[in-house]
């Protein structure tokens, strides 16, 4: 899951940055409106969790321009606003859920979750290749039935492998995907994760790489790998 943080207090931005990404998720952060609109123009999220009150752009102005996007991110308003007013407000401005300060950070990953499996284009919640299952929401995986021990990395991987099988996925697209914006491009973090998730998948190998192009899920158990 790629998810955008807007949120101009700095050090709030950061615990809750952090936080995410400990829980999995690719986070990139703006600390303004400007900022956030010209992130979404370059890049695709699953969720955005918006502050109302943003300097640069407000964050009502942002969150009317993201309804009006095609395959537009889920909306999580995350203020410190807290009358009813300002929730039906906050709501009628086409946000997915709104999420009042101080908040419980479990909550916080719960909703975004489930704002997740609630965007239109989103994946199938089992998601099977081979003879691999996987269950985002439960956070667990299973190969022939065994129960796989993955890193989160490790886990974001598969996801993303499951999604696109049977195509293939670059490292580029991986990187974009399970890490964020931050991450450097040129670095074999993609290769290194891949390897271990391919000794943990086990044999037969599943997972087929092809220089240049990327990497995929085999349709069946047994197809090479390297």
């Amino acid at each position: 899951m790629r998810v955008l943080v807007v949120e101009d207090a700095r050090a709030l931005a950061e615990i809750v940055v952090e936080g995410l990404r400990d829980q999995g998720m690719a986070v990139d952060v703006a600390h303004d409106g400007l900022e956030a609109a010209a992130k979404l123009d370059v890049n695709g999220y699953d969720v955005v969790v918006l502050d109302r009150d943003l300097p640069g752009l407000h964050g009502d102005t942002l969150c009317q321009m993201i309804t009006e996007r095609d395959e537009r991110p889920m909306v999580l308003m995350l203020t410190a606003a807290d009358s009813a007013a300002d929730r039906v407000g906050g709501l009628g401005l086409g946000a997915d859920d709104y999420l009042v300060k101080p908040f419980h950070f479990p909550e916080l990953v719960l909703r975004l979750r489930g704002l997740a499996r609630r965007r239109p284009y989103a994946k199938a919640r089992l998601l099977r290749a081979a003879d691999i299952e996987l269950d985002p929401v439960r956070r667990s995986a299973t190969r022939d039935g065994r129960r796989l021990d993955l890193s989160v990395k490790e886990f974001e991987v598969l996801v993303a492998l499951l999604q696109a099988s049977p195509a293939f996925l670059s490292a580029e697209a991986l990187l974009e995907q399970v890490w964020d914006e931050h991450a450097d491009p040129f670095t074999n973090t993609v290769a290194v994760t891949v390897g271990r998730l391919r000794r943990k998948l086990g044999d037969p190998p599943v997972i087929t790489t092809v220089p240049t192009v990327g990497y995929r899920i085999a349709d069946g158990p047994g197809s090479p790998g390297r």
